[in-house]
C-alpha cells in the first residue's frame, strides 16, 4: 500500500474494497449468480442490438432508444460487475486510484444517462398513444437523435462534475471502501476533508439529474395509462395495460435505487444496507431491461424470428 504525503496530509494511491472481504460465506454462489446475471445481461442486449440494427421494420424511435438503453446497459454492467468478480475470485479487492476514479466517473455517467432516456422513452410512448396523429413530426430522427445526444451529455456532465468533487478530496484515514465498487457516497465517507461541498452538490444536481426525469417519466405514464384506460371505442387494452405496469416497474425500480443512493441527507448513509442497493441497481435493472422493454415486444420477436431463422427457437417466439 503506498501513502502519499504532503505537509500534515497523507493520501493514498490505492483502495480496499470491502464488499467482497465483508462476506464470509456463499463467495462461490455470489460469484456464481452474478456471472449468470452478467451473462445473461450482455447477451440479452447485445441481441437486442443486433435484431434492431438488422431489421429495417424496427428502425422506429422506439426501438432506437431501446438499442440506446441496450448499449448503456452493457456498459453499465461491465464498469462494476468483473471487478466484483475478480474479488470474489481473488480475494484481493484492491484498485488503483486512478482505477477508482475511472469506474466512479463512468458508473456515474450510466447512471445519470439511463435517468434521461428512460424519460425521453417515456415520452415517445407518450406521443405515440395520446398524440399519434403527430407522432411522425413530434419524434422525427433528427428530435430522437437530440434526446439521445442530451440524456448521454447530461450523464457525462454530472460525472465529470462529482468525480472532480470527488477526488480533490483528501483519503488520509482510511483506503478501505465499504462497497463493491468506487461511488459517492462511501468515498466521501472515509474522507479527511470537508465534504460539504459535495453534499449539496449531490442533492442539488441529484433534484434535476434524478427526480425531473423521474416525476416526468411518471407523468407521461399517468398520462399514457389514462389515454388506454378511457379509450371508449376499443376498450381498455390489457396487454397495453401490461406492458406499461412492467415499464413502470423497471422505472420505479432504478429511479427508487438512484434516488434513495444520491439525493438524501449523508446522515442518513447505511453503508451496509448501501451495498445492497447497490448491486439491486448496478446489476439488477440491467439485465431486468432486456426483458420487460423488448424480448415480451411482439415486433422484438418477430425480428428474432427472422434473424435466427427456422428452427428449435422458432416454436417458443
Amino acid at each position: 500500500m503506498t501513502l502519499l504525503s504532503s505537509e500534515n496530509q497523507t493520501s493514498f494511491t490505492e483502495f480496499i474494497l470491502l464488499g467482497s472481504i465483508n462476506i464470509k460465506q456463499g463467495k462461490t454462489f455470489l460469484f456464481v449468480f452474478f456471472l449468470i446475471l452478467y451473462t445473461i445481461c450482455f447477451l440479452g442486449n447485445s441481441f437486442i442490438i443486433t435484431v434492431v440494427l438488422l431489421n429495417q421494420t424496427l428502425h422506429t424511435p422506439m426501438y432506437f432508444f431501446l438499442g440506446n438503453l441496450s448499449f448503456l446497459d452493457i456498459c453499465y454492467i461491465t464498469v462494476t460487475v468483473p471487478k466484483m468478480l475478480a474479488d470474489l475470485w481473488t480475494e484481493s479487492p484492491s484498485i488503483s486510484f486512478l482505477g477508482c476514479a475511472a469506474q466512479m466517473y463512468f458508473f456515474v455517467t450510466l447512471v445519470g444517462t439511463e435517468g434521461f432516456l428512460l424519460a425521453s422513452m417515456a415520452l415517445d410512448r407518450y406521443f405515440a398513444i395520446c398524440r399519434p396523429f403527430a407522432y411522425t413530426s413530434l419524434m422525427n430522427k433528427w428530435i430522437c437523435l437530440q434526446l439521445a445526444g442530451i440524456s448521454w451529455t447530461c450523464g457525462f456532465l454530472n460525472a465529470s462534475l462529482h468525480t472532480a468533487l470527488t477526488f480533490r478530496l483528501v483519503f488520509c484515514h482510511s483506503n478501505r471502501i465499504n462497497h463493491f465498487f468506487c461511488d459517492i457516497p462511501p468515498l466521501l465517507s472515509i474522507s479527511c476533508s470537508d465534504t460539504s461541498v459535495n453534499e449539496v452538490a449531490l442533492l442539488t444536481v441529484g433534484v434535476f439529474v434524478g427526480l425531473s426525469p423521474f416525476f416526468f417519466t411518471l407523468v407521461s405514464y399517468a398520462f399514457i395509462l389514462h389515454a388506454i384506460l378511457s379509450n371508449q371505442q376499443k376498450g381498455p387494452s390489457h396487454k397495453a395495460i401490461s406492458t406499461c405496469v412492467s415499464h413502470l416497474t423497471v422505472v420505479i425500480l432504478f429511479y427508487g435505487a438512484s434516488i434513495f443512493t444520491y439525493v438524501r441527507p449523508t446522515s442518513s448513509y447505511s453503508l451496509e444496507r448501501d451495498q445492497l442497493v447497490g448491486v439491486l441497481y448496478s446489476v439488477l435493472t440491467p439485465t431486468l431491461n432486456p426483458l420487460i422493454y423488448s424480448l415480451r415486444n411482439k415486433e422484438v420477436k418477430l425480428g428474432m424470428k427472422k434473424l435466427i431463422g427456422a428452427g428449435p427457437f422458432s416454436c417458443g417466439i
